[in-house]
């Protein structure tokens, strides 16, 4: 069977299709478009064995780029299907289930219902999802679809980890609390460990930590998630890309106060927090780790300080959750970061000696992209690497909701 997967953002689309069947998993093709509704629109594209195809197309709409991947992907010479009816299911990313949703869902009338309920806390990210959910019914007639939402994997926090000690009417009635990101992807890295270890994943206490452009790190005890950074929206927690993560509530309402464009247009200050703060605020270079990590083999001291920040926060939410999940079996890393940077795994794990935390130098700068553990063999924790695959776990959810359907 083969399952196609959508990630639709608030000015993109991306997407992998899957052969699926009980003894292999194969991503068979895949693409972006990018840049949606602006006059250079990106598309690029990719069948298993073929060489990438890049260009630039006029598009305005999530629809009309979900027509276009479709399009392709049935092409009599260029395609890989030569109907849409080889599509046994559509999984799409969610970003924000709110209380809505407590599981991946097949998509019902009432199920949309409720995702349009949730726009209201994820704006942008939750209406371009549900843009693509109405692409799909149009050019896909007939074949089912399903949400997978990166806050369900969060859903086991306990209330007095996910509560903001705010009025509790604001819970209740704005629900405000936290819901935590980038669950798809902990989720996936959390079970290929427990695959590495041969262990259950019940049997096992976890710290994640999936680093990149965002950041987020999550405590996992038995299987079940018992905290993550990221909170109400993904602003919460790390020192990140372009967000600031934890600061004190009023330095807001101190710049508020004090600066009247932030008064007369709140979009400002939104963008102050979200786009124009954390490595890139700190450093005014980039964003980007390798930028940073280049500006500081050229001694850049605003760079060394950005990163040093960064470093410095994950330390502290990993020495937090190993004291709440009480002593764990393995810290992964995944995520762009996690994954290519040796030295950012090298300098989190440094001066962890006391709970048990070592990194074996040569492993780690020997990683090669696949799933490995690169702490010393007689180690109490083991520190593993794994590549997230977020695509496949919605994939496999896809196929599981219609199964048991």
């Amino acid at each position: 069977m083969k399952v196609l997967v959508l990630n639709c953002g608030s000015s993109s689309v991306k997407y992998t299709l899957f052969k699926m069947n009980d003894k292999d998993e194969k991503k068979i093709a895949w693409g972006i478009i990018e840049r949606i509704g602006l006059e250079d629109v990106y598309y690029k594209r990719q069948i298993i064995n073929c060489i990438e195809k890049k260009e630039t197309v006029n598009i305005k709409n999530h629809t009309e780029a979900v027509e276009l991947l479709i399009k392709d992907l049935l092409h009599k010479k260029k395609g890989i299907i030569s109907n849409i009816n080889e599509i046994f299911v559509v999984g799409h990313r969610v970003v924000n289930g709110g209380n809505k949703f407590s599981k991946s869902v097949l998509v019902t009338k009432n199920v949309k219902k409720n995702l349009k309920d949730c726009f209201s806390i994820a704006p942008l990210h939750n209406f371009a999802n549900y843009m693509g959910i109405l692409a799909v019914e149009k050019i896909l007639p007939g074949i089912p679809s399903v949400l997978v939402f990166d806050t369900v994997f969060h859903k086991t926090i306990p209330d007095y980890a996910y509560m903001y000690a705010l009025p509790y009417e604001l819970y209740k009635k704005d629900h405000i609390r936290k819901y935590g990101f980038h669950g798809i992807s902990h989720n996936y890295v959390s079970q290929k460990a427990a695959e590495m270890f041969d262990k259950p994943l019940n049997k096992l206490n976890l710290i994640t930590a999936h680093l990149g452009n965002g950041s987020s790190i999550t405590a996992i005890k038995k299987g079940k998630v018992l905290d993550t950074s990221m909170g109400f929206t993904p602003l919460q927690g790390l020192v990140m890309g372009t967000r600031c993560g934890d600061i004190d509530p009023a330095v807001i309402i101190y710049l508020l106060d004090k600066y009247s464009q932030y008064r007369n247009n709140i979009t400002l200050l939104n963008d102050l927090l979200n786009k124009k703060s954390g490595l890139l605020g700190i450093s005014g270079i980039s964003c980007d780790m390798r930028d940073i990590m280049q500006a500081i083999k050229n001694k850049n001291t605003k760079a060394i300080l950005a990163f040093k920040m960064f470093i410095y926060s994950i330390k502290k939410y990993i020495c937090a959750y190993y004291g709440i999940l009480n002593g764990i079996d393995g810290l992964i890393f995944t995520g762009g970061i996690g994954e290519n940077s040796a030295n950012v795994r090298e300098l989190i794990c440094k001066n962890l000696d006391s709970l048990n935390i070592k990194i074996n130098s040569k492993s780690n700068k020997n990683y090669s992209g696949v799933a490995k553990f690169v702490s010393p063999k007689n180690s109490i924790v083991k520190l593993l690497v794994i590549p997230t695959n977020e695509e496949l776990l919605i994939a496999r959810e896809s196929k599981n909701v219609i199964v048991s359907n």
